[in-house]
C-alpha cells in the first residue's frame, strides 16, 4: 500500500486555508512534515505531509461533539431605580 504525500499548497487547498497557515502549523510542530530538500537544514525546505499525518492532525483539531446541549444562560434583568435627586 503506497502512502500519499502532499505539499503545503496541496494540503492548504484540501483544508481551505492559505499555504502560509500550513507552514505555520509545520513550524510550530502541530503538523508533522518531512523536509525532502537536498540540503535538509538549508534555506529552502521542501516540505511533504503524509496523508496519515494530515488525518491525525485533523482528528486532533476536531471540535468534540457535546452529548448534552449547554443550559441556556439566564439574562440579567435590570431594575428601575428611583432617582436620587428630585
Amino acid at each position: 500500500m503506497s502512502q500519499q504525500f502532499f505539499t503545503p499548497p496541496q494540503a492548504a487547498e484540501l483544508l481551505g486555508v492559505k499555504p502560509d497557515k500550513i507552514l505555520g502549523w509545520i513550524h510550530s510542530g502541530e503538523l508533522p512534515a518531512s523536509n525532502v530538500a537536498k540540503v535538509p537544514n538549508g534555506e529552502r525546505p521542501r516540505w511533504r505531509i503524509a496523508e496519515n499525518d494530515l488525518g491525525r492532525f485533523l482528528l486532533h483539531r476536531r471540535n468534540p461533539a457535546s452529548v448534552e446541549p449547554k443550559p441556556s444562560r439566564k439574562r440579567r434583568t435590570t431594575t428601575k431605580r428611583e432617582p436620587i435627586f428630585d
